[in-house]
C-alpha cells in the first residue's frame, strides 16, 4: 500500500469514527478539568439506572423526569449550538470547552425537566388550571427539549414537533378535511409536561426502565472486546468461503447489533476489519461499503436484543417483550439469510473465491479465546426466555455478570503471562467506569428522540387520533395495499433526518391504529403487532435511504467509495427486507401470531428464506446464473407462493387450513428454474471486478 493509499484509508476511518463519536455523543473535548465533566455525570447517570433497577423505588414519573434531566444536562455540556462558527461567535461552536452560555442553559433544562418531580403533588392538584409558574417552566421545557433534539438529532425531529405544535392551536382555521377543534394553551401544557400523556410519556418511560440497561449492556460488551471478538470468530468461521469477507461482515454485524445497537457504530466496529478484507478478494468498493451497510442497518432487526423501538414495541402493543422478539424472528432471520445469499451471488457474478486459510485466525483458538463474553449473552437469553424475568430484570442481571467478566479477564489474563496483577486489576475498575460513561453518553440520542417524539404523541392524544384515520383513510382512497406504500415512503422519508426509535413511535402513533382500522374496512384482520412492526422495518431501513442515510456516508468512508452509490447498493440489497412488512401485514403466519408448534414455525421459517432467496434472484439479475428477462416474473411468483400460501389457498379454493400445500409447489417452481439455468453456467458468464 503506498502512502497516498494509507493516508486515504486513515482519512476514510477517521471520518466514519467522528460519525460515530457524535452519533453516540462525543461531541465536545474539552481540556483540563472540565473535561470529567460530561464523563462524571453519564456515569452517575448509570449508577441512577443501575439503582432503580434493583434497590432504589421511585415513581415512575419522578423516574422518567431524572432521566429526561440527566440526558438534557449532558446535551448542554457536551454539543455546541452549531458544528461551525457563525454570525463570527466563535463560542457557539467551541469544542474545546464548555461555554458559561451553555452550562447555564443545560441547569435550567434539567431543573425544568425536574420540575414535575420537584413539585409533583401541586401540579397534580393544578393539572387542568395551571398556574403561570407551570405554563413559564413547561415552556421552557419543550423549547430547550426542541433545542437539545436539535443539536443531537438534526433538526428533523424539533421541526416536525413544532409543526404539530402549530397545528394542535390552529386546527380550527384548517381546511375541512384537517380540521381540528384545537387547544387551549392550559390544555396543551397540562399535556405535554404535567401528565405521562406528552413529554412523559410511554415512549420515556421505556428509555428510562429498559433501555438504558441494555445500552448500558451493549456499551460494557463493547469496551470489554466483545465487538472485535465477534468479527474474528465470523472470519474464523466463513472467511474461507466464496466471497467470505462479505459472508463474515454479515454474521459480524448480526453479532455486533447486540453490542452497539446503532447501524454507525456498526459499520465502525465491523467494517474497518470486513471492507478492506471484501476488497481485497475482489468486491467493488461501493458493493463492499453497501453489504457492509445492509448488514449493519438490520443488526437492530436481529433478537434477542432489537433496536430500542422494540422495547417501545411490547408497551404500546401491551405485550411481553418476549413476544416481540417471537414475532420479529422469522422476518428478521430470513432476511439476514437472504443477505448471506446475495454476498453469495455477488461473489459468483464476480467469479470470487475466499480468503486463504492460512490468513484467517482459527476457528477453535478464536472461539476459545472469547468465550467469556458469551456467557453474559447466553445468561441474558437464560434471563429472558426461559425464567422469562422483565427486561429490565434480565439486563440488570447480566450486566452485573459483565462487570464480574470486566474486572477478572484482565488479572487471569496477566497472572497466566505471569505478569503483576494489581495493574491489571485497576484496569479493570476502568473499563467498568468507562463502559458507564459510554452507557450514558450513547443514552442521549434515544432520551431525547423518545422525550421529543413524546411531543407528537402527545397531540395526536389530544383527539387526532380518529382524524388521522380519517385522513390516511381518504388519501388512500380506503385501499389498504396504497396506504401501507404510502406509510413506507412517509417513514422512508422522515426516518432520513431521525434515528430509528423517533421515526418508529411518530408513525406508530400517526398510521399503526389507522392500518389496523383499514385493513378491517376491507375484511383483512391486521394483528396489531404486524402493524407495529410494519413502522419499525421502515423506519430501519431509512438509515441507508439516500441522499440522507448516514450509515451509507459512515461505510463509504471507510471504503472510499461514492457516498450516493454506496446508499443506492446498499437500499438494492434491503429491497429483500423491504418486501417482508407487506408479506407479514397480510400473512400473519410470518410473525408466528397464533402459532405456538415448533415443526410449524420451522416450516414457515424455511419457506419464508426460500421466498426471499426468490425475490433477491429477481432483484439481482442472478441464480446459478445470469437471469433472462422472462424469469424474473418466475422468481416473483415463487416468492408468492413460499411467503403467501394463504393467497395461494384462497385462489385455488383450498381451505385456509390446508394452505401450506402451496409451498411444494413454489418449490417445484423454483427447481425448474434452477434447471433452465444449470446448462447456462459458463465461465463466460462472470463480471470482472
Amino acid at each position: 500500500m503506498n502512502p497516498t493509499d494509507k493516508k486515504d484509508k486513515k482519512n476514510g476511518l477517521d471520518l466514519a469514527k467522528q460519525m460515530a463519536e457524535e452519533e453516540e455523543g462525543m461531541g465536545r473535548r474539552p481540556k483540563g478539568f472540565s473535561k470529567w465533566f460530561v464523563p462524571t455525570i453519564a456515569v452517575i447517570w448509570s449508577i441512577f439506572q443501575l439503582s432503580i433497577a434493583s434497590w432504589l423505588i421511585l415513581d415512575s414519573t419522578f423516574v422518567r423526569a431524572i432521566h429526561l434531566g440527566f440526558a438534557l444536562l449532558i446535551v448542554f455540556l457536551n454539543y455546541p449550538v452549531f458544528k461551525k462558527t457563525r454570525f463570527g461567535l466563535k463560542f457557539l461552536a467551541a469544542t474545546d470547552r464548555i461555554p458559561l452560555l451553555d452550562l447555564a442553559i443545560g441547569i435550567i433544562a434539567a431543573f425544568s425537566a425536574l420540575y414535575i418531580a420537584i413539585d409533583y403533588a401541586g401540579l397534580v392538584t393544578r393539572y387542568g388550571a395551571p398556574i403561570t409558574r407551570d405554563l413559564v417552566i413547561g415552556a421552557i421545557l419543550v423549547i430547550l427539549l426542541l433545542e437539545a433534539a436539535r443539536r443531537v438529532i438534526g433538526p428533523a425531529l424539533p421541526v416536525i414537533a413544532l409543526l404539530f405544535t402549530i397545528y394542535a392551536f390552529f386546527g380550527p382555521y384548517m381546511p375541512d378535511l384537517i380540521a381540528f377543534k384545537g387547544v387551549s394553551i392550559n390544555r396543551f401544557m397540562g399535556q405535554m409536561t404535567m401528565s405521562t400523556e406528552g413529554i412523559y410519556g410511554i415512549p420515556l418511560d421505556v428509555s428510562a426502565t429498559i433501555v438504558f440497561l441494555f445500552v448500558l449492556f451493549g456499551a460494557m460488551l463493547d469496551r470489554a472486546g466483545a465487538g472485535r471478538y465477534f468479527i474474528q470468530l465470523a472470519l474464523s468461521m466463513l472467511g474461507g468461503f466464496k466471497g467470505g469477507p462479505a459472508k463474515a461482515a454479515v454474521l459480524g454485524s448480526g453479532l455486533t447489533g447486540v453490542v452497539s445497537g446503532s447501524s454507525i457504530a456498526n459499520i465502525v466496529t465491523t467494517g474497518t476489519f470486513t471492507i478492506p478484507l471484501m476488497k481485497k478478494v475482489g468486491y467493488p468498493a461501493t458493493k463492499a461499503a453497501a453489504i457492509e451497510v445492509a448488514a449493519s442497518t438490520d443488526g437492530q432487526l436481529a433478537p434477542p436484543i432489537m433496536g430500542a423501538a422494540a422495547f417501545i414495541i411490547a408497551e404500546y402493543v401491551n405485550v411481553p417483550y418476549v413476544q416481540v422478539v417471537k414475532a420479529a424472528a422469522i422476518p428478521a432471520f430470513a432476511s439476514y439469510a437472504a443477505l448471506f445469499y446475495i454476498t453469495h451471488i455477488e461473489a459468483s457474478k464476480l467469479g470470487l473465491k475466499g480468503m486463504p486459510r492460512n490468513e484467517l485466525p482459527r476457528f477453535f483458538k478464536t472461539l476459545i479465546g472469547g468465550l467469556h463474553y458469551l456467557l453474559p449473552l447466553f445468561f441474558l437469553l437464560y434471563e429472558l426466555i426461559i425464567v422469562r424475568h422483565s427486561p429490565e430484570l434480565a439486563a440488570f442481571n447480566a450486566i452485573w455478570v459483565m462487570g464480574l467478566i470486566m474486572l477478572l479477564q484482565n488479572p487471569v489474563k496477566a497472572y497466566l503471562k505471569k505478569e503483576p496483577i494489581g495493574p491489571a486489576f485497576k484496569k479493570g475498575i476502568i473499563d467498568i467506569f468507562s463502559a458507564m460513561a459510554s452507557g450514558g453518553r450513547n443514552m442521549v440520542s434515544v432520551a431525547l428522540a423518545t422525550a421529543a417524539a413524546g411531543i407528537i404523541v402527545g397531540v395526536v392524544a389530544l383527539g387526532l387520533g380518529g382524524l388521522i384515520t380519517q385522513i390516511i383513510d381518504t388519501i388512500s382512497m380506503g385501499n389498504i395495499y396504497l396506504m401501507l406504500v404510502i406509510t413506507a415512503l412517509a417513514s422512508l422519508i422522515i426516518g432520513m433526518g431521525l434515528p430509528t426509535t423517533a421515526t418508529y413511535i411518530v408513525m406508530a402513533s400517526l398510521t399503526a391504529p389507522a392500518i389496523v382500522i383499514i385493513g378491517g374496512y376491507q375484511d383483512f384482520i391486521v394483528p396489531i403487532m404486524s402493524a407495529h412492526l410494519f413502522c419499525f422495518y421502515f423506519g430501519i431501513l431509512a438509515d441507508d435511504t439516500p441522499p440522507v442515510g448516514l450509515a451509507a456516508y459512515a461505510a463509504a468512508a471507510i471504503a472510499k467509495s461514492p457516498p450516493i452509490a454506496t446508499g443506492l447498493q446498499g437500499f438494492m440489497y434491503d429491497i429483500r427486507t423491504a418486501i417482508l412488512p407487506f408479506m407479514f401485514i397480510f400473512n400473519s403466519d410470518l410473525i408466528l401470531h397464533n402459532i405456538n408448534s415448533w415443526p410449524q414455525g420451522i416450516l414457515i421459517f424455511l419457506m419464508a428464506c426460500v421466498g426471499n432467496f426468490a425475490f433477491a434472484s429477481a432483484t439481482q439479475g442472478w441464480f446459478v446464473t445470469r437471469n433472462r428477462f422472462y424469469e424474473v416474473p418466475i422468481f416473483l411468483l415463487v416468492t408468492i407462493i413460499l411467503m403467501r400460501p394463504d393467497l395461494i389457498a384462497s385462489l385455488s379454493g383450498i381451505p385456509h387450513g390446508q394452505r401450506y400445500w402451496a409451498y411444494p409447489v413454489g418449490l417445484a417452481i423454483f427447481g425448474v428454474v434452477y434447471l433452465m439455468q444449470r446448462p447456462r453456467i459458463e465461465k463466460s458468464d462472470y463480471i470482472k471486478a
